[in-house]
């Protein structure tokens, strides 16, 4: 049985999007242990997906610590550089260290449990813009 026309979903317009690391400067953002570099991913998806680097600032307190959640379609992380501990509940701590990745499903409970003074990773979501809640 075939779809009808009206039904397929219409894909998201693209357009081109550079980014170089020396044209962009590390930025403070959602949280203040920790600065951004947006990659352009938003404006060229049309708000379907944003990419930035995270550069985290120690020390890692318990501010950084606070169980959260995220209403997102897709979100993944990659460490580019030093490590970081994740904790996803119902799911013990993991440390991840340069060149680990993960993937959350959306709205899991979690947090950071602690990183190295050089930590940076690089984040993907979807969509750009979302909400986050304390949990």
């Amino acid at each position: 049985m075939a779809l009808a026309e009206d039904t397929k979903t219409q894909p998201t317009p693209q357009t081109f999007v550079f980014s170089h690391a020396k044209d962009c400067a590390f930025e403070t953002g959602l949280r203040p242990y920790a600065s951004y570099r947006d990659l352009g991913m938003k404006e060229g998806s049309a708000g379907a997906a944003v990419a930035h680097v995270i550069r985290f600032h120690g020390p890692c307190t318990d501010d950084v610590r606070i169980w959260h959640t995220h209403d997102v379609e897709f979100q993944m992380v990659y460490v580019l550089k030093g490590w970081v501990v994740a904790e996803m509940e119902g799911h013990p701590p993991e440390r991840m260290d340069a060149g680990s990745a993960w993937m959350q499903p959306p709205k899991i409970r979690h947090r950071l449990v602690d990183f190295s003074d050089d930590c940076e990773v690089l984040e993907v979501v979807l969509p750009a813009d979302f909400e986050t809640e304390l949990a």
